[in-house]
């Protein structure tokens, strides 16, 4: 009897340390084996290589940042900024696909991955940080109001504006200097440009606040169009947007724009997108 007892619990024992070592090996539920957990790592600039392509996020009504035109009966987006984005791409060893959309709908499309960057002559402002990051600035340039011509002389101050209405684009720095600095009797926002500008020629507003270069890209395409003598100060400098948590595609990012910056590539573009705004 007591030789049976013994046995029992030899194997009771023997069980309980089998259950014992076999907790202490096995996985817990859900955890990823080494394989799974390396693929599942992959960072954002491994999946564009992989992918061969980094997708752009744009708004093409913003001479000569970027813009629609019509090269050799064929509508291509152009720009400075589109230059940018290419050499970017280049440097990455990938083909770039654009995304034209609205300007408010940008920062939305990049935190949802439907695009992987941002070139859109976006300032980094405060608020846009919380939910992104941005690369170092590669541009600055006045911000002007553009006014029908036939006001050019009387339209020639911020005063001037005190009273009228006055349009800018959704979501911008140029919406904030239009509310905050002209005393305005109606800002009225619009998401593309191109509506504002109709807005301007038809009465229904009495100017634009836009970036200078933009505001003299619209002024040389129409004559009726012209730039006041006004300027809202400096802008803060444009940058490239990328989401959060993907630090080897902005550290790519910055690196190219450091080369082009240093090489006057920029200044380059700048120079042949403002020229080729110009032409009809």
């Amino acid at each position: 009897m007591k030789n049976n007892v013994k046995k029992v619990l030899t194997v009771l024992l023997i069980l309980a340390m089998v259950l014992s070592f076999a907790a202490c090996s096995a996985k817990p539920a859900g955890e990823v084996a080494p394989a799974e957990e390396q693929k599942a790592a992959a960072t954002k600039l491994e999946q564009i290589k992989a992918k061969g392509k980094i997708v752009l996020g744009t708004s093409a009504d913003y001479p000569p940042y970027e813009f629609h035109k019509s090269i050799n009966g064929k509508d291509e987006i152009v720009g400075f900024d589109i230059e940018i984005a290419k050499t970017i791409a280049k440097d990455l060893g990938v083909e770039l696909e654009i995304k034209d959309m609205k300007f408010d709908g940008l920062l939305a499309a990049l935190v949802v991955d439907d695009i992987d960057f941002i070139v859109a002559g976006m300032v980094p402002k405060e608020e846009r940080k919380q939910s992104v990051d941005f690369s170092m600035q590669y541009y600055q340039a006045d911000q002007n109001v553009l006014i029908r011509a036939e006001d050019a002389d009387k339209i020639t101050s911020i005063e001037a504006l005190k009273g009228l209405k006055v349009g800018a684009q959704k979501s911008t720095v140029q919406e904030d200097l239009a509310k905050e600095k002209t005393e305005a009797a109606e800002v009225k926002s619009l998401s593309k440009i191109t509506d504002l500008v109709l807005e301007l020629q038809n009465g229904k507003i009495d100017a634009v606040v836009l970036v200078g270069p933009v505001a003299n890209a619209y002024a040389k395409q129409n004559a009726k169009l012209a730039v006041s003598g006004i300027s809202l100060g400096a802008e803060e400098g444009v940058a490239i947007a990328v989401n959060k948590g993907t630090p080897d595609l902005l550290e790519s990012i910055n690196k190219s724009l450091d080369t082009m910056i240093k090489a006057g590539a920029i200044d380059k573009f700048i120079e042949e997108a403002t020229l080729l705004s110009e032409q009809e």
